[in-house]
């Protein structure tokens, strides 16, 4: 039924649930899992702020940080048996690019990942997702 399935994570609690509940979900329909995870591109909105960070300084902080959440998950999936591919995109949306680029057949996603203030201005990356997306999507809760 779903071949490879699409599975973001950025590290918070419920998007480790939600990679479990792919993982399972993944295993019972013999499915492979591509996990990816969002490497935000350095924000020049505000140019004139005090920045306690260089462009460089920022990439390596966040690239770094990608990489672990990645291979926390790796681990949790890999150890299910399950085979996997992780990538880390730097882009502010780019679930359904992935999506299409290592050819999923679902996206399996937390409904929500970002809270608050940063949600209202970004909005809801999952509703963009289910707006959006040309395959099958299942939200985890």
């Amino acid at each position: 039924m779903y071949n490879r399935i699409l599975v973001p994570t950025d590290g918070s609690e419920l998007s480790d649930k939600a990679l479990e509940a792919a993982a399972d979900f993944a295993k019972a329909l013999g499915s492979s899992i591509v996990i990816i995870t969002v490497i935000e591109p350095y924000s020049y909105t505000n140019l004139s702020e005090y920045r306690p960070e260089s462009i460089d300084q920022y990439d390596s902080r966040v690239k770094e940080m990608a990489q672990e959440r990645l291979e926390i998950a790796r681990e949790l999936v890999e150890k299910k048996d399950i085979n996997c591919e992780v990538v880390a995109f730097k882009s502010f949306s780019p679930i359904i690019d992935a999506a299409n680029e290592y050819n999923c057949d679902l996206i399996f996603m937390a409904s929500h990942g970002r809270q608050g203030f940063a949600a209202v201005l970004l909005g809801s990356e999952t509703q963009k997702v289910l707006t959006h997306s040309k395959i099958p999507v299942m939200v985890y809760r």
